[in-house]
């Protein structure tokens, strides 16, 4: 099923997409998504939807926004409708489709587990079914060696014959050969990708896999993207949520996308059971991921094994939902209530088949270790931020990884900077962690 691309969804694209390789908007005019997950949540509060900001009578709505967002800069960004156009047709071209968090038809799994903090829109390619049969996540590291490489493949294969749809993120080495293995034995793949959609999916072999159902590739970033460490290292969340299972097949020890999203997996989501590689040579990361509640893979051989793997509980997250507005991200079941996008009518008012809003949940408890608000969200930041910055990163692109404003970044990093965790170089120009100090 390819989605035809919705009134919501043309919206948050022209607020939140670089459109047709940039142009048309700096970067730093478009919505980051700590800024747009703000007006989505203000447009909720007044019952409105983003496809209202650009109706013919949007004026006074684009004015009731400025406390949020600057009405000029939004008024740019809405203007870019022949933009658009290009845009969308290019994608056409190529089959690609867009659904935004507004639409129906947006995974499920990712809004349940993630709410707020789901990417306000997906682009993909292949069938879009596949992303809600949930499956085995299989990552690891780009650098591995071909004893692991045959190591991944034989999972990939395994899931294939046990009819489980494989999950990984695109990546060279563990990714791919998770990936391949299981589209050579006829299995189903969701590949969840930091960037070059487009390139990828143009590629003859995938085109085949895609177009035949047995291959869908998604991305919350632009198709035409490059690649980004903080890019990367956000995607992991999706590969896990998307999942029934987690295997980590290899990881450096505190850096790296790997070892950044099994730690946020473990430490605070809590979606899925994660397991770790437990034969073959020894692995530091592996080892401390074991410390932090992973679990030994039982190295199961055939298809009634690995569906005992799929029978162990994720443990109940709990603490402080970091940076997610007022809704902590939990450990959903699937079939819990989706937070809505738009705010809907109450029932008496309402149409056939549309959602009740929910009512607002509870603010999860502050640690009591923490002396304050603050010192506790500080603390899970000194957690998340330095395995970000295993290259040079400047705050404005911490501040995209984070969802949060540059000037609260700014402020995180130089305080890190003060504790001496990680440190400001000129050349190449960024902050990036100091090795030393992530298990002090």
């Amino acid at each position: 099923m390819t989605p035809t691309l919705s009134p919501n969804a043309r919206a948050i694209l022209l607020l939140t997409a670089p459109l047709i390789a940039g142009r048309g908007a700096s970067s730093s005019e478009l919505l980051s998504p700590g800024e747009y997950k703000r007006l989505a949540r203000h447009l909720r509060e007044m019952q409105r939807q983003p496809a209202d900001l650009v109706s013919p009578d949007a004026a006074d709505l684009l004015r009731a926004c400025q406390p949020v967002i600057d009405e000029a800069r939004l008024q740019r960004l809405l203007g870019r409708g022949f933009l658009l156009s290009q845009a969308i047709e290019r994608w056409q071209a190529r089959a690609i489709w867009v659904v935004s968090r507004a639409d129906a038809e947006y995974p499920r799994r990712l809004k349940a587990r993630l709410r707020e903090d789901a990417p306000a829109v997906i682009y993909g390619c292949g069938d879009m079914g596949l992303l809600e049969s949930g499956g085995l996540a299989v990552v690891g590291s780009r650098d591995v060696d071909d004893a692991l490489i045959d190591y991944t493949m034989a999972v990939g294969r395994l899931a294939a014959r046990a009819g489980r749809t494989l999950v990984s993120g695109g990546a060279k080495g563990t990714d791919q050969a998770a990936m391949h293995a299981a589209l050579e034995a006829g299995g189903k793949v969701s590949g969840v990708l930091a960037d070059s959609l487009e390139k990828t999916s143009m590629n003859r072999v995938q085109r085949n896999l895609l177009l035949d159902g047995q291959l869908v590739l998604i991305s919350p970033y632009d198709p035409s993207a490059g690649f980004n460490v903080g890019n990367a290292m956000q995607r992991n969340k999706l590969i896990h949520a998307l999942a029934d299972a987690s295997l980590v097949v290899s990881s450096d020890l505190g850096k790296g996308g790997t070892w950044a999203g099994a730690i946020e997996q473990l430490d605070k989501l809590k979606f899925v059971p994660v397991y770790v590689r437990s034969t073959g040579e020894s692995s530091a990361g592996l080892d401390a991921l074991r410390g932090k509640g992973a679990i030994l893979w039982p190295n199961p051989q055939d298809a009634d094994a690995l569906e005992r793997v799929f029978g162990v509980a994720a443990p109940v997250a709990s603490g402080l939902a970091l940076l997610s507005g007022d809704r902590p991200s939990e450990a959903a079941p699937i079939a819990a209530p989706i937070l809505p996008e738009v705010a809907q009518p109450p029932p008496a008012a309402q149409a056939p088949g549309e959602s009740v809003a929910l009512a607002p949940e509870p603010r999860p408890s502050v640690a009591k270790t923490a002396s304050t608000p603050a010192d506790t969200l500080f603390a899970t930041v000194r957690e998340v931020i330095p395995p970000l910055l295993q290259a040079p990163m400047k705050d404005a692109e911490v501040a995209a990884a984070l969802s949060v404003s540059t000037a609260q970044a700014k402020a995180w990093l130089q305080r890190l900077v003060g504790e001496g965790v990680i440190e400001k170089r000129k050349k190449p120009a960024g902050y990036v962690v100091k090795q030393s100090s992530l298990f002090e």
